[in-house]
């Protein structure tokens, strides 16, 4: 079988300088891991240019825990994915070998991609840029993204001569070489015959004693250096620090994004919002809001300030107000939330409903108009719709070894100050009286009291009252 591309992209390194204990290529970033961004840049390229391809990726340092990502991830992609592994770090050279050795057809493309995998600020607009340089000249046998660089230090210099240019890396430059401000991005297009028949003259005679890639290029061999205006796009991730310059221009990114689809920022510089994160048009994100991971937001929502949604669906027309926490919560339309409201996993509020201040909620579900207005916990229960629950009600639902299931009617009202000690059942059209503490069943319609009859003792007070000098 024949494809038109083949991207090889490189994830075999180690990345000591992150001191995370993961795959340099699986650091955690706005939601994704690294390697997803070169594997959806790519994907959307080849997409974008009706082409058929391949991608294959390189892996190497503990590379069980990289394959077993790419395997969950292979279904979310629309080219075919495959996977080499880089037995020996001999550099960019040896791991693009592997590459056609080991990726089925790899050798049958038209072109070949190289993309490092940890640079995920590149997207599929800047290689189709660097495609149409390369696509515009029959001449071109390949094509190196570069950039001016306001600290080369640490880049391979991009020499320009003759037909073509050279690639000269930091430890093999000379004084003057190293004076050159154009470098080299690590993001390649070649035809794939030309580096077939180059691939294999290299070697590791250089100061690193590997294999450079970047030694297909020659001042003879028509290829050409495509400088793009930006430094940022190129970015790798190296070090803790680089990697939180490339979120926070992602989260930029996403945030642009965001803008443009109808969403409303108060200050994109203070929302941070997943990639994997999606809002509906009309919605309004107030500043220091934190969105992350599987979250959705409908339409026409206000999320105002200083709240952290992890993994929590909200439908249309919510409002969440000021400091709120929630994890793997649902919201459904027109409810509200807050300020200060925590909903923990599987806590889903309904329809209309309201969950004020100082309210948990965890694993429960709260019909449509049901309202637990302040300073609750709601833990393992079901409550009918338009039930009001009142300040301080608290779901007594552990007894110290199991969890149990508290169940209050539809159109019922719980007083203030009121435990019910599961497992419990309140029914519909109910009414349990303030101050209570409740461990029976409530039938359907009836009224509960379980609190202490008060005595009033005259005159007594004195003796407990603190005496005034």
């Amino acid at each position: 079988m024949s494809y038109d591309f083949g991207v090889a992209i490189l994830a075999a390194g180690q990345g000591t300088r992150l001191k995370l204990n993961l795959p340099k290529v699986l650091s955690p970033c706005v939601g994704e891991v690294l390697i997803n961004f070169p594997l959806n840049a790519a994907d959307q390229f080849l997409a974008l240019e009706k082409m058929s391809g391949l991608i294959g990726v390189v892996v190497g340092h503990q590379r069980e825990l990289v394959s077993d990502h790419l395997e969950k991830y292979r279904s979310k992609i629309k080219s075919s994915l495959k996977i080499a592994v880089q037995e020996v770090q001999n550099g960019t050279g040896g791991a693009l070998r592997e590459y056609f050795e080991q990726i089925p057809h790899a050798k049958d493309t038209v072109y070949t991609m190289v993309l490092c995998g940890d640079t995920p600020i590149i997207g599929s607009k800047d290689l189709q840029e660097l495609f149409a340089s390369l696509s515009a000249d029959p001449k071109l046998n390949a094509v190196a993204a570069s950039f001016i660089a306001k600290n080369p230090k640490g880049y391979g210099r991009i020499v320009r001569g003759g037909s073509g240019f050279r690639i000269v890396e930091e430890k093999d430059a000379t004084d003057d070489i190293r004076k050159i401000c154009e470098v080299n991005s690590g993001l390649y297009i070649a035809k794939t015959e030309f580096v077939l028949a180059n691939l294999y003259q290299i070697d590791d005679k250089n100061k690193s004693n590997e294999l450079y890639l970047t030694d297909l290029f020659k001042e003879n061999h028509h290829v050409r250096p495509v400088c793009f205006p930006s430094e940022e796009v190129f970015v790798g991730v190296n070090t803790l620090k680089q990697l939180q310059v490339v979120s926070k221009t992602l989260y930029q990114m996403k945030c642009d994004d965001l803008l443009e689809s109808g969403v409303r920022l108060f200050d994109s510089s203070s929302t941070y919002v997943d990639w994997t994160v999606e809002i509906g048009r009309g919605s309004y994100l107030y500043p220091n809001v934190i969105i992350e991971g599987n979250s959705s937001i409908g339409e026409n929502c206000c999320i105002m300030a200083n709240c952290h949604l992890i993994d929590t669906k909200i439908s249309n027309d919510v409002t969440v107000k000021s400091f709120c926490s929630m994890e793997g919560a649902s919201i459904q339309n027109s409810a509200v939330v807050g300020p200060f409201a925590r909903l923990r996993p599987l806590a889903n509020i309904g329809e209309g409903s309201k969950v004020g201040n100082f309210v948990e909620i965890k694993k429960s579900n709260l019909g449509k108009g049901v309202k637990v207005s302040h300073l609750s916990y709601v833990g393992d229960a079901e409550i009918g719709e338009n039930t009001n629950i009142g300040c301080g009600f608290v779901s007594v639902n552990y007894d110290g070894v199991n969890k149990h299931k508290t169940s209050i009617g539809k159109n019922s009202f719980i007083g203030s100050g009121c435990n019910l000690i599961a497992p419990i059942k309140v029914g519909d059209s109910s009414f349990v009286a303030a101050g209570s503490t409740v461990n029976k069943d409530i039938p359907e319609g009836s009224f509960a009291i379980a609190r202490g009859r008060q005595t009033n003792k005259d005159g007594l007070a004195k003796k407990f009252l603190p005496k005034k000098d």
